[in-house]
């Protein structure tokens, strides 16, 4: 099995430090340096102590020999990361959210100038991209929708990319646009949350959450409610893992996890 040599962009975060440990469990994987744009220069420590890897508020940096930059940052800080691994002829996979129509041309723009895999996802869950797939499938049968997304309290976001992967698929399935209720008279101006095609989207953030998602279908006399709850942020493993061992096989841009899971 070959070894695919990783450096961690926004490693020092959350999500950053959970990716550092599964790229280490991974028997194919290598982690060579970290990024952190709020980080001192210096060593970052393997997550089982044996030893450390370079670390520096400049991803080129510490980029190296590497073959894969997975990323948790922000959009900004993504878009930076896609410029300069690309440059590098280094393929990258992108977890932030919070992404332009224009950062997503710019991405597909330069996998192709670079020939180099860029992978983005709004969501790493497979219960989650499993949750996008069959509001596509039930959609049709259905008139209106809701949906509430909750978050922790840091996320920067509202609503959320995966809230938006899943209005979308929703309005895809369906064909066009769903029915939007409006109250006669809003006592509170936005508590109907935003909408797009028609789909009501309610967002919540406060700590003790990680993300949890839940659509609601209704017609005539019935409901259909579909929900996924990350519990933790290990949740989003298996996906990334996933996503850097077919980001090296596939130049060019990948959007969304289930372009490799066979849905």
């Amino acid at each position: 099995m070959a070894q695919i040599d990783v450096v961690i962009h926004g490693a020092t975060g959350k999500m950053g430090r959970e990716v550092a440990s599964a790229v280490y469990r991974g028997a194919d994987f290598r982690l060579v340096g970290a990024a952190d744009m709020a980080a001192q220069p210096g060593s970052y420590e393997l997550p089982d102590g044996s030893g450390t890897v370079p670390l520096s508020n400049s991803l080129d940096d510490v980029i190296g020999e590497a073959q894969v930059v997975v990323d948790f940052t922000n959009a900004e800080g993504a878009i930076s990361a896609m410029r300069t691994a690309s440059a590098r002829g280094v393929n990258i996979v992108v977890g932030s959210t919070g992404l332009s129509e224009d950062n997503y041309e710019e991405a597909g723009s330069l996998a192709r100038d670079h020939k180099v895999g860029i992978f983005i996802a709004p969501n790493f869950a497979l219960g989650a991209v499993l949750l996008v797939h069959l509001a596509k499938t039930a959609a049709r049968f259905f008139d209106y929708a809701e949906l509430t997304e909750m978050h922790h309290e840091a996320k920067i976001d509202a609503p959320s990319g995966t809230a938006l992967a899943i209005a979308r698929a929703a309005a895809e399935g369906k064909g066009g646009p769903f029915t939007a209720t409006k109250a006669e008279k809003e006592l509170i101006a936005g508590t109907r949350g935003g909408a797009l095609e028609g789909v009501s989207i309610h967002s919540a953030r406060m700590p003790g959450r990680v993300a949890h998602h839940e659509l609601v279908f209704g017609t005539l006399g019935q409901t259909l409610t579909l929900r996924h709850d990350s519990i933790n942020r290990e949740s989003f493993m298996p996906g990334v893992v996933m996503a850097i061992r077919e980001v090296v096989k596939a130049p060019g841009l990948t959007v969304g996890l289930e372009n490799i899971m066979d849905l």
